[in-house]
């Protein structure tokens, strides 16, 4: 079953080069910063829109949202594939989102590192659920891990047990704290934003904002402040590699 899910896995690699701006007439360093401020701060569509006009850039709050909605998923892709290999220790955990009133559930995976390896909103977190989930993660990272950390939610074990049973499972709440600490940002995006309307609008914001998000927030407080910067200026050059920006004649 794990060799299965991998094998069409290895078919869904997808090209890394920029996507294409045919048709747009404002230039790819507009949209990009645009797409930058909205999944890397807590800021609504209006705000972006006040941004770039106190910078002398007239684009509409709607067009803002067009972009995020093209290009989000495009850029949090190529920074993934662009990211180191996952460690071979996942950390999952769940937590119920409130969506137009209902209770559903966000399932994340994380690496030791905490660098995020998928997200699903699913409407229960029973025994199904988790096997989706546990699959979703073996078919889009391509690998097995070698431990699996969860809570003591028995849907996890009933799931480990039929898809990869031969990875190690630890079960235990207070071991889980890596998992339940990268719900923060998630939780402070959700209150900014009062919430999400629906599933599949949820599901394509915090994909791209878990790809996007977590790769300019490096563990400062393991760097000294010219490490940190020295982090972010590599890190903003891969930003431009991926949207295109880089090669292109700069704009007034």
């Amino acid at each position: 079953m794990i060799l299965e899910l991998i094998v069409l896995g290895r078919g869904s690699l997808v090209s890394s080069a920029p996507p294409s701006y045919k048709g747009h007439r404002y230039p790819v360093e507009i949209i990009s910063h645009c797409v930058w401020l909205y999944f890397r701060f807590p800021l609504s569509f209006r705000e972006v829109e006040e941004l770039m006009l106190e910078r002398g850039v007239l684009v509409s709050y709607e067009t803002v949202r067009r972009w995020c909605a093209k290009f989000g998923q495009a850029y949090a892709g190529a920074l993934r594939r662009r990211g180191p290999r996952p460690g071979d220790k996942w950390h999952l955990d769940e937590v119920f989102v409130k969506i137009n009133g209902e209770q559903k559930y966000l399932w994340r995976a994380v690496d030791a590192d905490g660098t995020v390896l998928d997200i699903l909103v699913q409407s229960r977190r029973d025994k199904a659920a988790a096997q989706r989930f546990f699959r979703r993660l073996l078919k889009k990272t391509r690998t097995v891990p070698r431990v699996i950390v969860t809570d003591t939610l028995r849907s996890y074990g009933a799931a480990h047990r039929e898809v990869m049973p031969s990875v190690e499972h630890r079960s235990h709440k207070g071991l889980n704290n890596r998992a339940e600490n990268s719900h923060q940002p998630t939780r402070q995006r959700e209150r900014a934003m009062k919430g999400f309307r629906s599933v599949g609008g949820a599901q394509r914001y915090l994909a791209a904002f878990s790809g996007i998000s977590p790769h300019f927030r490096p563990r400062r407080h393991l760097m000294t402040a010219t490490e940190y910067r020295a982090e972010m200026t590599t890190r903003f050059a891969v930003w431009d590699q991926v949207t295109g920006v880089v090669g292109l004649p700069a704009t007034a």
